[in-house]
């Protein structure tokens, strides 16, 4: 059954200003729909509250992750730019999981499911309520790509927040964050540092509120939407706990009620074109390959239709220029100091990497909202020039082949170079890789193959940031490769492959590599490609069987049942 769209709604005029009610006048306006003003009363509505349009506010906060321990906060500062411009503004709660901390256990088979739950709990409040607009606020990684989700579906004007990122820990005069944990317990299976270090590490890399500091998925997705025009310029570059962000979600809550007024709507931004910049913005960064995945899910719900072959298009003309962790030197926090995002996005607009004439939530389009923005000072190299990219393309590579023939991707920043050859270890699960990996089973020369682990078999395609992590604390990062149908955590670096499409669930080549099995990943040519002969391939697959599933009651086999591939977005709502 197809959505109703809500693009047609009636607006009703306040009778105190010109900011419309579409949908809360449906709900408050009139004699019979007295018992919901009476509900409201009991809230903290006021007589002259209901003459107002109700503007949402979605809040992502949970003391479960420091990435939205603040965001309570936060809502509060949207609520008063929101009640100080002639909106009502309501606030309710969705979940947060944290990755971090489910990171490498079974837990984590429901980071991925939230962002579906986060799109369909926010689509169920806001269109329950009659929210004429609303904002969301999101903090760690899931939050921000089903906040949008949830705008692109109910296509009522609103606005991004991005909670912000954490300021980075110091151990011995040096930024430490989230990775450097997982990183010291590969050196320590090693023996390269004790667990009195380990703990001394974890102790002090987390000071405090914010998404975790380099350009993981988090700072990723937020530099991402950012781009894409759903929130207010340098949102995606902000400390967490700042007079900035502060003012930030003041602003977003004066800015909301002014695209109520014009009717200026989430897909009226997200368009082709802005999905496109946000790709341009992803890639000069160096962000993370979950981007991939959450932008074409963010499309799908918008009614673009993005891919990943999209990626490569987008790829091929636009360099890496931010020396940013995993891969590089810096936090997130140090480019907050120089300036942020915008003087990126400047220069890329000026380059003609950027469409400047798509709209954004200022209600101006890009490039006037770029026209007198501020370069990077003199002398720093967090962000380098076009004559000196890291990588001259992009980092993001798509792969195809006889191993993923409906597609794979792999963040490849040249360090780790651009080919690999070698012999397979396999690997049913995560936890089974993790103990081969620091009980010294994985040998300098292997590609591990971690399997069932995709969208559906996981179900939840866990990120792999332990097994990847322990590779590089144990020394191998240039040693070895890694190829799974799970996917990584924007902290994740070396020579490694996931979103592998089809999954070993759905019977995909992944499915039926052996030991030993000779695979060769190349980036230049974009192929992996399992070395064996096609009549031994087609046979494998043709005696393959399909596993039972891991779960058959809940939230996790629910989600198996209706999720999409990788290469797809990994939705759920596909039209029915």
């Amino acid at each position: 059954m197809k959505r109703r769209s809500t693009a047609k709604a009636p607006a009703k005029k306040s009778q105190n200003d010109s900011l419309p009610r579409p949908f809360s006048s449906i709900v408050v306006d009139g004699v019979e729909r007295a018992p919901s003003r009476g509900m409201l009363y009991a809230t903290g509505f006021k007589k002259d509250d209901f003459q107002k349009p109700q503007i949402g506010v979605a809040s992502t906060w949970s003391m479960v992750t420091p990435c939205n321990m603040h965001i309570d906060q936060l809502a509060v500062s949207v609520t008063q730019g929101i009640n100080e411009n002639g909106g009502k503004a309501v606030v309710f709660n969705t979940i947060t999981i944290s990755d971090g901390i489910s990171m490498g256990t079974e837990g984590m088979k429901y980071s991925l499911v939230s962002r579906e739950v986060i799109a369909d709990s926010i689509e169920t409040v806001v269109g329950c309520q009659g929210f004429d607009a609303f904002v969301a606020v999101g903090g760690c990684d899931k939050n921000m790509p089903g906040c949008i989700m949830a705008m692109a579906r109910l296509n009522r004007p609103s606005i991004f927040v991005y909670g912000g990122t954490i300021l980075p820990g110091e151990l011995h005069g040096k930024d430490v964050d989230l990775v450097n944990i997982f990183e010291a317990v590969g050196k320590n299976a090693a023996g390269a540092c004790s667990a009195e270090e380990v703990e001394a590490i974890a102790e002090v890399a987390i000071p405090g509120a914010g998404s975790c500091g380099g350009m993981y998925t988090a700072n990723t997705m937020a530099s991402a939407i950012e781009a894409l025009g759903m929130s207010l310029p340098n949102s995606s570059a902000q400390a967490a706990v700042s007079q900035e962000k502060t003012r930030d979600c003041e602003d977003a809550g004066a800015a909301v009620l002014n695209l109520l007024k014009k009717n200026i709507r989430p897909r009226d931004i997200m368009t082709k074109k802005a999905f496109e910049n946000a790709m341009t913005v992803v890639i000069a960064l160096g962000g993370s390959t979950n981007a991939v995945m959450h932008l074409i899910g963010m499309a799908h719900c918008a009614g673009v239709k993005l891919t990943i072959d999209d990626w490569t298009r987008v790829g091929k003309r636009v360099p890496v220029l931010a020396d940013l962790k995993p891969s590089g030197k810096y936090v997130m926090a140090r480019l907050v100091e120089i300036g942020g995002t915008v003087p990126l996005m400047k220069m890329l607009l000026d380059k003609g990497l950027l469409h400047g004439d798509v709209m954004t939530v200022t209600g101006k389009s890009l490039a006037e909202n770029l026209r007198n923005a501020p370069s990077y000072p003199a002398g720093q190299d967090i962000i380098r020039g076009f004559d000196n990219p890291i990588k001259k393309d992009s980092h993001l590579v798509v792969f195809r082949g006889n191993l993923c023939p409906g597609g794979a991707l792999g963040k490849i920043s040249g360090k780790e170079g651009l080919t690999f050859s070698g012999k397979a270890i396999v690997f049913e699960n995560e936890e089974k890789a993790l103990q081969g990996i620091l009980g010294g089973k994985v040998k300098s020369g292997h590609v591990i193959i971690i399997r069932g682990e995709g969208p559906k078999g996981g179900p939840g395609m866990r990120e792999m940031l332990s097994p990847t992590s322990a590779i590089m604390g144990k020394g191998l990062g240039k040693e070895v490769a890694l190829i799974t149908d799970g996917r990584f955590s924007g902290g994740s670096h070396g020579f490694v492959i996931g979103h592998t499409t089809p999954e070993a669930f759905d019977g995909g080549p992944i499915a039926v590599i052996k030991n030993g099995d000779p695979i060769t990943i190349d980036a230049k040519k974009r192929e992996i490609n399992l070395g064996i002969p096609a009549k031994e391939l087609t046979s494998r697959l043709k005696a393959w069987k399909q596993p039972k599933p891991n779960y058959t009651r809940g939230v996790l086999a629910k989600y198996a049942a209706t999720v999409s591939t990788a290469s797809e977005g990994a939705v759920t709502d596909r039209q029915y």
